[in-house]
């Protein structure tokens, strides 16, 4: 249900209008959280919940099958992510002739290959060292990366470490331009402490596996939580909350949030009882990278397609919700609309018992 929650959450922010959403369904400009600047770590959180119940599986098989299974997931998820930013692969020429679009400009991280290299390496990181491999790991990892956006560089949009690390691997023709200029919020350095919040879903996952669905274990994942805050609210004021590099202080907030996220559900869905307002996003939930893809083609098919010289998106937006629920109402409204339309499509897959994994 949670993943399904966040689904849900990715693709309304996802279908936002940066001039009218509301703010808190737009990511902060640099420096800051939203709503929104919460929706992609606690997706690696719930890859990190989801772990908990699988690798054990894995593990009874041995060494070669824990490795190959990894390997495989990761590859396949990265290859979607990028064939996602490749899509709809084919565009004409100056002639009119239909080509492949050129591969030389192509974005080579994303949101699915962090999910893949997150995945990859906190199963790994599990798999070797176990619970104390997870602890280790982000005791270590935490403060280095802190120092290391220190030394090699500030924490400014232009002169950060991350970039200068992807420009230098990848060159600027493969790194994303939503920011104004090239520079990609998931790029590979500010991948590794991305990978904490993945192993926090584990140990959060593994304590409700361990210890059950009880008060105690309510008010561990609260006071885990309370604790994570306020350790990121604190070092934020050395090391500021930032998504687009994924800074320390970042992933101690938004595991903290995650955690009380997480407490919440289980109060109201276990042991409350109240399982009739999620179900809806469990079907989201069973489904989930199939509707991811299906969402975000949809939006790159509706920013080709063109309508009296506006693409098809901001042109459903000006004529369909603008004129009779005003800006802000009318884009969260358009959103909302999108993101039924994905739903009725897992709804779908749900009723026939279609569920498409990698």
């Amino acid at each position: 249900m949670l993943r399904g929650l966040t689904l849900a959450l990715m693709i309304t922010v996802n279908r936002s209008i940066d001039e009218a959403s509301y703010s808190q369904l737009l990511h902060a400009q640099w420096f800051g959280l939203t709503l929104t600047d919460l929706v992609f770590p606690t997706f690696l959180f719930v890859v990190g919940n989801a772990l908990s119940l699988t690798l054990e599986r894995y593990q009874r098989l041995g060494d070669r099958a824990v490795l190959l299974r990894v390997a495989r997931r990761v590859a396949l998820i990265f290859l979607c992510g990028y064939l996602l930013y490749w899509f709809p692969f084919l565009q004409t020429d100056a002639s009119g002739h239909w080509m492949l679009r050129p591969i030389s400009g192509t974005r080579v991280f994303g949101v699915l290959q962090r999910i893949a290299l997150c995945y990859g390496a906190a199963a790994l990181i599990l798999h070797y060292g176990g619970k104390r491999g997870a602890w280790i790991y982000g005791l270590l990892v935490l403060p280095a990366y802190w120092v290391v956006l220190q030394l090699f560089g500030d924490l400014t949009l232009t002169g950060n470490a991350v970039l200068r690390l992807d420009r230098a691997l990848l060159g600027e023709a493969h790194l994303y331009r939503g920011e104004g200029v090239p520079f990609d919020p998931e790029g590979l350095l500010s991948t590794v402490p991305a990978v904490v919040n993945v192993l926090a879903g584990y140990l959060a996952g593994s304590l409700l596996r361990t210890k059950g669905r009880t008060f105690e274990t309510l008010t561990r994942l609260l006071l885990a939580g309370g604790a994570c805050i306020v350790a990121g609210l604190a070092w934020s004021a050395m090391f500021p909350i930032c998504k687009n590099l994924w800074t320390s202080s970042y992933v101690m907030c938004t595991i903290g949030v995650d955690l009380y996220a997480l407490a919440v559900l289980v109060y109201c869905i276990d042991l409350r009882g109240q399982r009739g307002w999620a179900q809806g996003f469990e079907i989201l939930g069973r489904n989930t990278l199939f509707i991811y893809l299906l969402s975000e083609m949809g939006n790159t098919l509706m920013n080709l397609i063109t309508v009296q010289g506006q693409d098809l998106f901001t042109w459903i937006y000006e004529h369909g919700f603008h004129p009779w629920a005003g800006a802000a109402n009318g884009a969260l409204l358009y959103a909302l609309a999108y993101l039924l339309c994905c739903w009725a499509v897992a709804w779908w897959l749900d009723r026939r018992r279609i569920y498409i994994r990698l």
